[in-house]
């Protein structure tokens, strides 16, 4: 009976990042991320996405506080933050909100306020989505491991939005 109920969470699990990959939110890099798990590091992907997580959300307050709080915008700084959001949504296979930083980094390199403000509302989008996602797989997957019998350490998940 326990076997019967890891599996239908395995199958969950699997629909949901077929959904995922379905939709362009990940990409193949996620996968790569996956096979960097194992018994010896079971909660690795998590942990990664968890630290993700945490930097992304700073970086998002920084563009929120450079386009909401000052008369003259630097888009510079924009540019920078950006570029650190871009890389680390591509090293964890987030892939359209990756996309949003790119169309947002163009807005900024032409000084488009319009722009800017239009990116930052589909990057709070993407990002709100892609969290809300990878924590409904992570719940998943700590459930299967339960189902399956095997003892991990549980692992912290973030909080959503």
């Amino acid at each position: 009976m326990l076997g019967l109920g890891a599996e239908r969470l395995r199958l969950d699990m699997n629909r949901l990042l077929a959904l995922l990959f379905h939709q362009g939110v990940l990409d193949e890099q996620f996968l790569q991320l996956q096979q960097l798990q194992d018994e010896a590091s079971p909660n690795f992907v998590s942990e990664v996405v968890n630290i993700y997580f945490h930097e992304s959300e700073k970086l998002l307050r920084n563009l929120r506080v450079l386009l909401m709080e000052s008369e003259i915008w630097d888009y510079k700084k924009m540019g920078m933050h950006l570029n650190q959001l871009m890389g680390s949504s591509s090293s964890i296979g987030a892939k359209r909100v990756r996309n949003v930083c790119v169309a947002f980094r163009a807005a900024a390199e032409q000084n488009n306020r319009f722009g800017c403000l239009r990116a930052l509302e589909a990057l709070d989008h993407e990002y709100c989505y892609l969290k809300n996602k990878l924590v409904e797989l992570f719940q998943l997957e700590q459930q299967r491991v339960l189902a399956a019998g095997v003892r991990y350490p549980l692992l912290h998940l973030p909080q959503t939005n």
